[in-house]
């Protein structure tokens, strides 16, 4: 089998890359049935070696105790959501609940805590970083579980395992659902729709092997398609099928998912001692407290729901002008905001979009990271995992940081969204390993030998994700447990959204925003409109973010409802929700919260972000120059080389000095003056 299967032999590949063309679906459950028996094999040595605890055979030897397991899983989990595949899929249900037992395992060795104890009452001698990796140990081990015992402790893990498997099954379900919806629309229903859009629903028609033009759930074709269409009655129909995914019935509806979920996540804090699973969950966020984040919501919410319900008077009065009676809808407040928007700032989409091309953005999120960091890009030919991903060698000087993994197009075996993973993570113990790292996007791919091309929210994704991706390349610690994003849920999001800032600076897109055809640079009134625009209906944006962060909130703070989705109707109504906006993730897809713990009580975090990241650019801006070296020297070491080395508060306020408050994300929004 050694000889057979690639994750079992070293890997002599570029950078050790792992083998794509040589790895096979059936290699995966063999690798980690063998990754299972070397950690299981490597923690019990540690936890039972005779000898007395030291940093070097306990904290060091965890360390580096699941590297097979890493590997295995870094390349599984990976393709797993960017192509899955019914194989793949059914592993994933296999190896939730197996996982989830295996965690349990290690966490509630009393043999192994009882070491790990013991290093932390006697701690002479170690580095800074040392405690802080010794802290995160520990944390982890008791809010794991390994103080319980009796009956709590034999309850917990049946808890954690089965919250698992419906984690999976939500993901699948959700899948399932986008892949399966398109809707397939004649010569009739074209009226509207401008050329990009035209030519990437063509493209989707054709990767389906259906004739003429389709229109699917995937954010890239049906946000256009609500923008532009004149057709009221299909837009109607796209987007109530985009907002009751999950939620259709039959066996991949999620409502159920989600309550037994809530159910157990709060039996889960009750066993650790906790009276909600908020309070659990905050406890080692920078908010802390569910007080402290409904203190955050609210202060954004009111302002936010002001503007977005004037922004409503003026889009129903565009409505009734165009002779349809009634209220303004969710599905007509994209395509009347477009218009708007056309007529009050001169601004096309379909005017814009040529001059953001994907190969264009790709380069001038390069280059932003170059001036700023020092860091140069060169692509590589090596196999990938699908024929749409590209790789770049990563350097600063002669010194190699990483391989990025850029995957950019939608598909229907790709999960919605975007996001930012590793096959690797960087660590220095022992050796200077350095960080495989891949952006997932989905955006529209365009015919065969035409440019691909991006709205500028799609750019803004772009520069998001690479900004997650630069925090792992430029990690540079010796732990893995706090390399790159391995930091607290709401300071993860400061690296990505900070970085979104250097999109909007004018010389980046002097530089970069060239016409598809023509390779002219946009022309300087286009984009003087563009960004006087730029906070355009950012009451419709913050309004809908804001309801699911509280929604997500208001499940976790308490007892979990009986009915979510009837604690869901409550919640937006004691809101005073606008009638034309939805929660922009409804329970029944809302991935972030039910696809795993991750985001749980924790969708909040990207504002919370945000207050830090409009202040931290505001930085630059004092000193005038976005591209400041002396700045930019302090954000690499503070922020994005720094990890988890402290806290996410001690790094903020060495890179900027202190704390900022709210106000800088109500101003950076425009709605400091919209309460």
């Amino acid at each position: 089998m050694t000889t057979q299967n690639p994750f079992l032999t070293d890997w002599s590949t570029p950078f050790e890359l792992p083998p794509f063309d040589l790895i096979k679906d059936e290699h995966f459950a063999p690798a980690f049935d063998a990754a299972f028996e070397q950690s299981r094999a490597a923690i019990n040595a540690i936890a039972d070696n005779a000898s007395a605890p030291t940093y070097a055979n306990t904290i060091d030897a965890l360390e580096t105790a699941d590297a097979l397991m890493d590997k295995v899983a870094g390349v599984f989990f990976n393709i797993s959501g960017s192509d899955s595949n019914d194989a793949r899929q059914a592993l994933q249900r296999d190896l939730a609940p197996r996982f989830a037992a295996f965690n349990s395992e290690t966490m509630m060795n009393e043999a192994l805590f009882k070491r790990i104890k013991h290093l932390n009452e006697n701690r002479d001698g170690n580095t800074a970083e040392q405690n802080r990796v010794l802290d995160l140990y520990h944390r982890m081990f008791v809010r794991a579980g390994a103080n319980l015992t009796g009956d709590a402790k034999k309850r917990l893990p049946e808890v954690t395992a089965r919250l698992a498997e419906l984690g999976t099954a939500f993901t699948q379900n959700l899948l399932k659902d986008e892949a399966d919806w398109y809707m397939e629309l004649g010569p009739q229903d074209l009226d509207g729709l401008p050329d990009f859009l035209l030519s990437a629903a063509a493209e989707t028609a054709k990767e389906r092997g259906i004739d003429g033009h389709i229109i699917t759930l995937s954010r890239s074709l049906i946000v256009p398609f609500l923008q532009f269409s004149t057709r009221r009655d299909l837009r109607e129909k796209a987007y109530i099928a985009w907002d009751k995914r999950g939620e259709n019935g039959g066996d991949t509806d999620n409502t159920g998912i989600a309550k037994e979920t809530l159910d157990l996540r709060y039996e889960r804090a009750n066993l650790l001692g906790y009276k909600s699973f908020s309070d659990f969950k905050l406890e080692p966020e920078m908010a802390k407290t569910p007080e402290n984040v409904r203190d955050l919501l609210m202060a954004v919410w009111e302002p936010a729901k002001a503007a977005a319900n004037a922004d409503a008077e003026r889009l129903t009065e565009m409505l009734n002008a165009d002779g349809i009676n009634g209220d303004l809808e969710p599905w007509d407040w994209r395509y009347y905001a477009e218009k708007r928007r056309a007529a009050e700032y001169d601004l096309d989409e379909a005017e814009l979009k040529p001059y953001f091309q994907l190969d264009q953005m790709i380069e001038a999120a390069f280059d932003c990271a170059n001036r700023l960091f020092g860091l140069t890009f060169k692509e590589l030919d090596v196999p990938l995992y699908h024929p749409d991903a590209r790789a770049w060698e990563v350097k600063k000087g002669d010194r190699h940081m990483a391989v990025f993994i850029g995957d950019y197009f939608a598909r229907s075996s790709k999960r919605s969204g975007a996001w930012c993973s590793r096959f690797r993570g960087q660590q220095n113990l022992g050796k200077d390993i350095r960080p495989i790292t891949v952006n997932i996007c989905n955006f529209a791919k365009a015919p065969a030998g035409q440019p691909s091309l991006l709205t500028f929210d799609d750019a803004r994704t772009l520069f998001h994700e690479f900004g997650h991706a630069l925090h792992s390349m430029l990690s540079d610690v010796h732990y893995a447990m706090i390399s790159g994003t391995s930091v607290a849920r709401d300071f993860v999001e400061l690296p990505s959204q900070l970085y979104e800032h250097w999109l909007s600076v004018p010389s980046v897109l002097e530089k970069y925003a060239r016409h598809a055809d023509t390779g002219e640079p946009m022309p300087k009134d286009l984009l003087d409109k563009l960004l006087a625009a730029e906070n355009y209906d950012m009451g419709f944006a913050t309004v809908e973010y804001t309801a699911s962060a509280l929604v997500d909130l208001a499940f976790h703070e308490g007892e979990p409802p009986a009915d979510p989705m009837a604690k869901q109707a409550e919640v937006l109504a004691s809101l005073d929700m606008p009638q034309a906006i939805r929660m922009r993730h409804a329970t029944p897809h809302f991935a972030h919260v039910f696809s795993g713990d991750g985001y749980s009580s924790g969708y909040y975090s990207y504002m919370w972000s945000e207050v830090m990241d409009a202040d931290a650019f505001e930085a630059f801006e004092e000193t005038g120059d976005p591209f400041d070296a002396g700045m930019a020297a302090k954000l690499h070491d503070n922020i994005y080389s720094a990890g988890g080395s402290e806290e996410g508060e001690a790094l903020y306020q060495a890179f900027r000095g202190s704390l900022p408050k709210v106000d800088a994300l109500l101003k950076g929004r425009g709605l400091d003056s919209a309460a």
